[in-house]
């Protein structure tokens, strides 16, 4: 046994040890989530370059205007997530099934309202990014900056709606792999190409934005080619529904499945996306500093919560599985278990953010002042990471049982009972200032988890999957 493989069978005897998680349940975990954990770090990596280099060369007024322009990307994207969350379902659904035509049906139609969606969310963008920055005041500068980047790399957007059809494709045939690999050597073409145009080429916040954009129209060429049925090396990595062009008889069935699917994750994503725009409003208040600092908090919160992609999936796959094979019980130790382990990897994780806080913020600022300022901000996202994670998992296990109600429920209480009442109170009592922003970001991540932890405890996730399991239809 080689000692990298002695190491992790260690490792497993000791979380099994501990309680925290059986090794047999571990191993199914592990093979599904690393790669949806590196998956959600290279794609969570584009922005977090651009807000480095952009910080680093250009300065703090340049990271508000990047943060600001990123609260439109996101919430365009959130749409798009939750358009592939109800592909990904219909495609495993047809797809095990046996019924590849159906299941490339779903794609070929999801790919044709991404389409739509996309060139939507480009021409809106492209065109009225300076009124659309500017609705969230603050510093003119700052909305100069934010415009710019905005208008030039709206166009990727199109892109990246197509990019998550593809990898949500992928994952609904099992293959977790592929979306790795590309999405892995799309990060690195950003990196490559932002450092390129920013440092080497001068062209600041514009270069940022040119260096994403043309990275994730890479990730979609890359992508094409499997999504046609052709192989990439070694006989791999070809989808096993290729795209088609041709039609479906099955397609006005499908697309009403795809809407019924779809819209209850494109509402909780959307919840999610639009508290950020009375957030960055509130921030812009306090001053083009405040704004950076808010952006640098979220998006290190953000890199960390990559963990929480495996987690989910991990969750959702696994307790859905038991669940259709009627047996709730591993079902739940599924759930409670990657519970468990999701909330020692977050504790480990945060402790690690927090204790070089200092260094992260400098990253993205260096003038002594905003580092400060930017620095506690990156040690309160650390901390509410850890809810964030956690409650991912549990999340998930709830998606598992198809009940996707009550974590709808919990995002929006999160979001807009808690979170933005905070900030807000920050701007009328003096006293709590900048403070109501930083409870904002804790509150936003810790009300979903008790609500959803109340959820799982009660157990009422199991009477609802038995509407969902294939004996509900005999």
């Amino acid at each position: 046994m080689s000692p990298l493989r002695r190491v992790g069978a260690a490792l497993a005897a000791a979380l099994a040890g501990a309680g925290v998680i059986d090794e047999s349940r571990l191993r199914a975990t592990t093979d599904l989530a690393w790669p949806r954990i590196v998956t959600g770090f290279a794609i969570m990596s584009k922005r977090t370059v651009d807000l480095a280099l952009v910080g680093l060369v250009v300065g703090p007024t340049a990271v508000a205007g990047l943060t600001l322009a990123n609260a439109f990307w996101m919430a365009a994207k959130f749409v798009a997530i939750g358009l592939a969350g109800g592909t990904v379902s219909l495609v495993s659904q047809n797809y095990g099934g046996g019924d590849d035509e159906r299941a490339a049906a779903v794609v070929r139609l999801s790919v044709v309202i991404a389409l739509v969606l996309g060139v939507i969310a480009v021409a809106t963008f492209g065109l009225a990014a300076e009124p659309l920055v500017g609705l969230l005041g603050g510093d003119r500068t700052a909305i100069g900056y934010g415009a710019t980047y905005l208008a030039v790399v709206a166009p990727g957007l199109l892109f990246e709606f197509l990019n998550l059809i593809a990898s949500r494709t992928y994952a609904g045939v099992s293959d977790t792999v592929t979306p790795m690999v590309v999405r892995a050597g799309g990060a690195v073409a950003n990196i490559a190409l932002s450092a390129t145009f920013v440092v080497g080429l001068d062209m600041g916040v514009a270069g940022a934005a040119l260096g994403t954009a043309l990275a994730t129209a890479l990730v979609t060429v890359v992508f094409v080619w499997g999504m046609t049925g052709r192989n990439y090396v070694r006989g791999r990595g070809a989808s096993p529904v290729p795209l088609r062009v041709r039609g479906s008889p099955h397609d006005r069935e499908l697309l009403g499945q795809i809407a019924s699917v779809s819209a209850p994750l494109v509402a909780r994503r959307a919840a999610q996306g639009l508290v950020v725009f009375p957030l960055l409003a509130i921030a812009a208040t306090f001053g083009p500093v405040a704004v950076a600092a808010v952006g640098v908090g979220r998006q290190v919160r953000a890199l960390v919560g990559s963990f929480s992609w495996g987690f989910s999936i991990a969750a959702s796959t696994l307790v859905g599985q038991e669940l259709g094979r009627g047996d709730e019980s591993e079902a739940e130790a599924y759930g409670r278990e990657i519970t468990r382990l999701s909330l020692l990897v977050y504790l480990v994780a945060a402790a690690v953010v927090v204790a070089l806080a200092e260094p992260i913020a400098a990253v993205f600022v260096d003038d002594p002042a905003n580092l400060s300022l930017s620095a506690d901000f990156v040690r309160v996202a650390a901390i509410s990471v850890v809810a964030l994670g956690v409650d991912g998992s549990i999340t998930g296990t709830l998606r598992g049982a198809g009940d996707t109600r009550v974590p709808f429920v919990a995002t929006l209480a999160g979001a807009y009972l808690a979170a933005l009442p905070l900030a807000w109170a920050g701007t009328v009592i003096p006293a709590l200032g900048i403070a109501g922003l930083i409870l904002s970001l804790l509150a936003e991540t810790a009300v979903p988890l008790v609500v959803n932890a109340r959820r799982f405890r009660s157990n009422r996730w199991k009477a609802v999957s038995r509407e969902y399991r294939p004996s509900a239809g005999d």
